[in-house]
């Protein structure tokens, strides 16, 4: 928990461990004991006064428990081991928390925690239950819904921008249409009157789309840097890899990219052959001889093109004007695209072909024809 808050950039002002706090829950243990709120039967039980309990939670508005529902509730099981509710309450009061923000679930905890404070004169915090966040079946999100851990998004390739963002817009929202957010804009903005009363749904492609938005936002460099891992574990980057080749094939990709773990995937024909059935290669209503006089026009206008021109927006040139005027482009540029990329969506194939080189290209152009 606290490496993946460290990662969301999310830092705390000061840190406790409660097995280094003995000393302090025993003085307010005694101090129960001693009015005779709290007795000892093996664990140290606490004395319920069966009275009725209000308080105005600032999510759901005026609570009301009977606490003789409760009836006697453990505090510790013994001078050295506080149990949670009356931990919380002595931190709390410490710490001088004004706003205690939790879940939901911890609704039936709050009573409790009331009758300790009020047992001990200290005074009650703010507090704000937050709804939930569920799973597309709208249970409580869990294991079973896929991944839940931080660590486990780190590793994905979610950036930890994309994550803040859109956890903050699960149960509250801006009051505008704005979805966009720095942690810093939250910071300023967040309001505990906003937070919704119904439980939010966890919808992994609108995580994918905010972090598909910060992907976008990063620098080549940067991106290239951080999609290098996931390169090297899909066993596609050799240890004398090009890294100014590498940065323009990532380039290409980055306004595809959704998360990291897909820079493999996404840039793999680069690197290797694709598979493809010859299906692939058809334009429209294309037949199998009309592809491969286009695939054939393709290659001799690249193989009489200089080296130094293989560039993509003088390659777009060359090929571009060869096609007749009012000519159907894609007749000529998806059978290439294809025949190079192997993939149903890629980028185009002068940008392609630039990265590949002259040698490559061809290679592929001929590979297809085969495949025909």
């Amino acid at each position: 928990i606290l490496e993946g808050l460290k990662w969301l950039g999310i830092e705390w002002d000061e840190f406790y461990k409660q097995s280094e706090r003995t000393k302090t829950y025993q003085s307010y243990l005694k101090k129960l004991l001693d009015s005779g709120k709290a007795y000892q039967d093996e664990i140290i039980w606490f004395k319920n006064p069966n009275k009725k309990i209000v308080f105005n939670d600032l999510v759901r508005g005026r609570v009301e428990f009977d606490s003789s529902v409760l009836g006697d509730f453990s505090l510790a099981k013994d001078l050295n081991t506080p149990l949670y509710n009356f931990a919380v309450v002595v931190d709390d009061y410490e710490m001088k928390i004004s706003h205690v923000i939790r879940g939901e679930d911890h609704l039936s905890n709050t009573p409790k925690q009331i009758l300790i404070q009020e047992a001990l004169g200290l005074p009650t915090p703010e507090y704000a239950h937050l709804p939930l966040i569920l799973g597309p079946d709208k249970s409580k999100l869990s294991k079973r819904h896929g991944t839940v851990s931080f660590k486990e998004y780190q590793k994905q390739g979610y950036l930890p921008e994309a994550l803040v963002n859109f956890m903050a817009l699960l149960g509250w929202n801006p009051g505008d249409e704005r979805e966009l957010f720095s942690l810093k804009e939250l910071t300023k903005e967040f309001t505990v009157e906003r937070i919704q009363k119904g439980g939010a749904i966890f919808n992994v492609e609108k995580l994918n789309w905010f972090n598909n938005h910060y992907i976008k936002q990063l620098s080549v460099p940067e991106l290239t840097k951080l999609a290098i891992p996931y390169l090297k574990e899909s066993g596609l980057l050799k240890p004398s890899f090009n890294e100014k080749k590498l940065q323009k094939i990532i380039k290409l990709e980055q306004e595809r990219i959704k998360k990291l773990s897909e820079a493999g995937e996404s840039t793999r024909f680069f690197f290797k052959e694709s598979k493809y059935s010859p299906t692939l290669l058809k334009w429209k209503e294309m037949i199998k001889k009309e592809i491969k006089n286009s695939l054939s026009r393709a290659e001799k206008i690249l193989s009489e093109t200089k080296e130094g021109d293989f560039k993509a927006e003088k390659l777009k040139e060359i090929l571009i004007s060869s096609i007749e005027e009012g000519g159907d482009k894609g007749k000529l540029l998806w059978p290439l695209r294809v025949a190079l990329s192997g993939q149903k969506t890629s980028p185009g194939p002068f940008e392609i072909a630039e990265i590949l080189g002259k040698e490559e290209t061809l290679k592929r152009i001929q590979e297809a024809k085969k495949l025909l």
